[in-house]
């Protein structure tokens, strides 16, 4: 190292970003103690302040090393830390910072609402700012920030939030285009107009009975989990869309025509069948489809699926490359007769792989000729997983049907799988 020029140790140390091994840098010799000041990026995990002596603090510390650089870019803060501590390193670095990553830890904590500046607020001195990520976040007060011009990523995670707040955030960052919200409670109406926003993913605690209304016409990847009702209207740029409910009952979903839409997943315990008919219909050019709801109804009674003529529903999806499929829509299409006349021309044209999971031996006759016209009629059928869940009866039945499983993998053992 003591041949190499100054550029090239500083450019090697300033990979360096865990703050103990920056400080140590120090310690080594005047020459890399000189290279600090061209450090770009720190980082303070969350135990790094446990064992402080001589009346330190963390605040103290944090506040040294962050002074002691010339343009701070990334810096992640894990340990614990107090508003005014956060205000003085913005104070120093903010201009200069494009990453910037916070453990708040104040999902809990009261006092932090009447603190003057409150963390929040403290982060409107980081004007520069192309990705921001907050953990354990209390959000019940908008919070006073300028506009974020360069913000491109927003990342919140384990927050207690209002409506209000949460929409004037989003209002001083317009070039968003990544918004993750996951984990955070305390939401019932959200509405995100963001014209550059890419990719959405939503995380919603509670009772489930949250509504969303999204407008950006550039959206290409939305997950939604915790929501009854989601109205999406500009769909044009969709590719990959997830919507999930566990606690809740997804209610109503209002999309635009999805157009490009490649894959589509569907979970809960309870759908209501309209909103599962419209997506199919909205998804006819779907090539991946993962469905996992339990129950449909629209009211608290657990209903199973109706029927659904397996014909009409791959002659709806042409496109259909995989397809993942739970024991309720499983049994709806073993339910209806549409495979006694079946016209000579039907196939199902791209289907490759076909993962299927079994949870009853009721209708197990049906479900075996469903499982061997699948078979059939899917002619560039490479993988069919058959998974077995949870399947309970005191009855021989599901001895039986199991047999009959095993002796279907057995004489197609080159595409079929038990699981």
């Amino acid at each position: 190292m003591d041949s190499l020029p100054d550029a090239v140790v500083q450019f090697i140390l300033s990979h360096i970003n865990n703050a103990k091994d920056v400080a140590s840098c120090a310690c080594v010799s005047q020459r890399w103690k000189d290279s600090i000041p061209h450090f770009r990026s720190l980082y303070f995990p969350r135990n790094i302040f446990d064992n402080l002596k001589c009346g330190l603090t963390p605040d103290l510390v944090v506040s040294r090393m962050v002074s002691s650089i010339d343009r701070l870019e990334d810096l992640v803060v894990y340990c614990p830390f107090t508003s005014l501590g956060l205000a003085s390193w913005l104070l120093h670095q903010g201009p200069f910072l494009r990453n910037l990553e916070l453990r708040m830890d104040n999902i809990i904590d009261h006092q932090s609402c009447v603190d003057i500046p409150s963390k929040l607020d403290c982060i409107r001195a980081a004007s520069n700012l192309e990705s921001l990520k907050l953990w354990g976040v209390l959000m019940i007060h908008s919070p006073k920030w300028d506009t974020f011009h360069r913000l491109k990523n927003l990342e919140i995670v384990g927050a207690r939030m209002e409506d209000p707040a949460l929409s004037a955030a989003l209002r001083a960052c317009p070039s968003l285009t990544n918004l993750s919200l996951l984990g955070c409670e305390g939401l019932g109406s959200v509405s995100i107009e963001l014209a550059f926003l890419q990719q959405c993913k939503l995380d919603f605690y509670g009772l489930g009975n949250c509504s969303i209304s999204i407008t950006s016409p550039r959206l290409e990847l939305l997950e939604v989990q915790g929501c009854s009702w989601i109205r999406v209207r500009e769909t044009q740029c969709l590719r990959d869309l997830t919507i999930a409910n566990n606690s809740g009952r997804v209610y109503i979903v209002d999309f635009g025509k999805l157009v490009a839409l490649e894959s589509l997943s569907m979970r809960g315990v309870q759908w209501c069948w309209n909103a599962i008919s419209t997506m199919l219909q909205l998804a006819s050019e779907v090539k991946h489809l993962y469905m996992k709801v339990e129950f449909t109804g629209d009211f608290d009674a657990l209903l199973p699926f109706p029927e659904v003529d397996l014909v009409d529903f791959f002659n709806s999806h042409p496109k259909l490359l995989t397809f993942d499929i739970h024991g309720a829509m499983f049994a709806a299409l073993c339910q209806k007769n549409s495979l006694k006349n079946v016209d000579s021309r039907f196939v199902i044209p791209c289907l490759e792989k076909l993962v299927i999971t079994i949870r009853s031996p009721l209708n197990a006759e049906q479900k075996m000729s469903t499982l061997e016209s699948l078979l059939r009629y899917a002619r560039n059928l490479r993988k069919m997983t058959i998974k077995i869940l949870q399947m309970k009866s005191s009855h021989s039945s599901a001895d039986d049907f199991f047999e009959d499983i095993c002796k279907f993998r057995y004489i197609n053992r080159r595409i079929v799988s038990i699981e």
